[in-house]
């Protein structure tokens, strides 16, 4: 999935994680703000990264701002952004939920 344009999805209320997904040239650029992220960090960026490979995504920057998100919150806003930034408005829930096996 090509990333055309930048996209947001989340918010900044608590529980939650704002996803901002930027054009890039190459790989995966992960940025992530998080008062957890000694913690969590590695858990938050593999989430992120595990849930942009599923969607073929490759050349991206990606800005995370992290308010206490469970793994299932990061999910879903990533492909969300995702969704937004490469101007899709239909999603394959079939595959999505086959990654949860």
């Amino acid at each position: 999935m090509d990333i055309m344009q930048t996209a947001v999805a989340g918010s900044l209320e608590s529980s939650d994680i704002m996803i901002t997904v930027n054009p890039a040239t190459d790989g995966i650029t992960i940025d992530l703000e998080s008062s957890v992220e000694k913690q969590f960090g590695r858990r938050i960026r593999q989430v992120i990264e595990e849930t942009l490979k599923h969607l073929g995504v490759n050349g991206v920057l990606v800005q995370a701002v992290d308010k206490g998100a469970l793994d299932c919150t990061i999910q879903a806003r990533t492909i969300a952004a995702v969704h937004r930034a490469a101007g899709l408005d239909q999603y394959n829930w079939k595959e999505i939920d086959s990654w949860n096996v």
